[in-house]
């Protein structure tokens, strides 16, 4: 049974946006029973996104108003929520209009800004944004992760085979945890007996697994993150590296000149990035396969390729529930008048079920195709470890396939509290394991 959330005190009346000639308006209003953002719902609070249902509204959202007002009780005294998939990508692909570099998420651009505003890729736009985005891709290509491909695959088939044969466990702790950190600490470099701890920080940076959310521990975990790159790359020194991090330190001597604080924001970034969305969408996916085996089974029989599976898990999932952009000039998207200066948030997990994109989008479907999901992003910030995700869901869906028949949750789920990422922390299973390839596999 679901708790709705205590709504937020009311925010005060918002100053008109600046005026633009000629700008549309709503066609309909939203229909009286709908919860009012910022009154009856209130996005920014952690506790709405674990233990309310918002499907109803989003969908009344997407139909009436696609782009939405939401009050907030602070500075700035609101912010815009997108939720069609169509607004969604003229947001994304349009960082002239809308910017991060003062922010992409609600905790930044709620507090006064991104203090890595113009230094980390993720909060930066324009010239210098697309040169050492370019030169960073160079670590992500087929040929330069095929090293990682093979550990990846090699340590997923054991953690999977391993939680086969002990038949009961939690999938998010026995093998979810450690397959993404594995995977972003080797291209970043760090040694193994530094891993578990920034596990720990990255965890803490975005989440909790408790209601109780204080937001000085999310700082001190990001700020540990950065101190520990900052030690790891002066015990370094100049000592050879393939990884992201020995490219960095290139790019701070080459025309890019990247500075100090570049790098260890991008370091941040990164693993952030790499683990918490990508094992978030690994233990959703388990989660589904058990509620609808339908699926599991056309699976597990080949009916369905792989690839086709992980981009709809991705759609399934949405582990980033939201993006947040400022506006740069006064515009109008979807008939609605944006102020220069207004934060506007688009939420993938709406965009992510747009029935004008994905037909029937509440079914979860393997073969879906085309798959235009917003998992990613969409447009010059679009994932930079979107091929790393990919290995590493491709890897599971494989290892599952080849040592499990069957998939049961045995307990209750346990969500993690976030107004930014969605997913799981705990999920106790039944694995049955196939018996042609589980017993005296190596």
């Amino acid at each position: 049974m679901r708790v709705d959330s205590p709504p937020r005190p009311d925010s005060p009346p918002r100053p008109d946006p600046a005026p633009i000639a000629d700008a549309p308006t709503a066609d309909t209003p939203l229909p009286d029973a709908v919860p009012r953002l910022g009154v009856d719902v209130d996005l920014t609070y952690p506790v709405t996104h674990t233990e309310r249902d918002l499907d109803g509204m989003w969908r009344a959202l997407r139909h009436h108003e696609p782009v939405a007002w939401h009050p907030y009780d602070g500075t700035p005294p609101g912010f815009w929520v997108v939720s069609s998939h169509r607004a969604a990508t003229e947001v994304y692909r349009d960082n002239e209009r809308f910017t991060s570099v003062h922010g992409n998420v609600l905790a930044t651009l709620l507090n006064g800004g991104d203090s890595a505003g113009g230094k980390m890729l993720a909060v930066s736009d324009g010239e210098r944004h697309k040169a050492v985005r370019r030169k960073l891709l160079r670590s992500f290509t087929q040929a330069s992760l095929a090293g990682t491909t093979a550990r990846v695959t090699e340590v997923v088939r054991r953690l999977v085979r391993e939680a086969a044969e002990r038949g009961t466990g939690d999938f998010a702790s026995d093998v979810a945890a450690r397959i993404p950190l594995l995977a972003i600490c080797d291209l970043l470099e760090v040694p193994e007996q530094d891993r578990d701890q920034l596990y720990k920080h990255a965890s803490n940076s975005l989440a909790t697994d408790s209601p109780e959310i204080l937001d000085e521990d999310s700082r001190l975990s990001r700020n540990e993150i950065l101190l520990y790159f900052a030690q790891l790359l002066r015990s370094r020194g100049d000592l050879p590296g393939e990884g992201i991090l020995s490219r960095m330190s290139e790019l701070m001597k080459d025309d890019v000149r990247l500075r100090l604080d570049e790098l260890l924001f991008n370091c941040y970034s990164l693993l952030i990035g790499g683990d918490e969305t990508t094992r978030l969408s690994m233990i959703g996916a388990v989660e589904a396969f058990a509620a609808m085996p339908g699926e599991w089974d056309r699976l597990r029989r080949g009916e369905v390729p792989v690839a086709s599976a992980v981009e709809e898990i991705l759609r399934w999932t949405t582990p980033a529930m939201h993006s947040g952009r400022t506006a740069t000039q006064d515009t109008v998207l979807e008939g609605c008048a944006i102020a220069a200066g207004d934060t506007v948030t688009i939420w993938n997990n709406a965009a992510n079920f747009d029935p004008a994109q994905f037909p029937d989008p509440d079914r979860f479907d393997l073969g879906r195709k085309p798959n235009r999901h917003l998992s990613f992003a969409y447009g010059p910030h679009f994932c930079l470890g979107a091929a790393l995700a990919r290995i590493e869901l491709t890897a599971l869906l494989e290892a599952l396939v080849e040592y499990v028949d069957e998939m049961t949750v045995t307990g209750t789920p346990q969500r993690i509290y976030s107004n930014f990422a969605r997913g799981f922390h705990s999920l106790p299973v039944r694995l049955v394991p196939r018996r042609d390839t589980v017993k005296g596999n190596p």
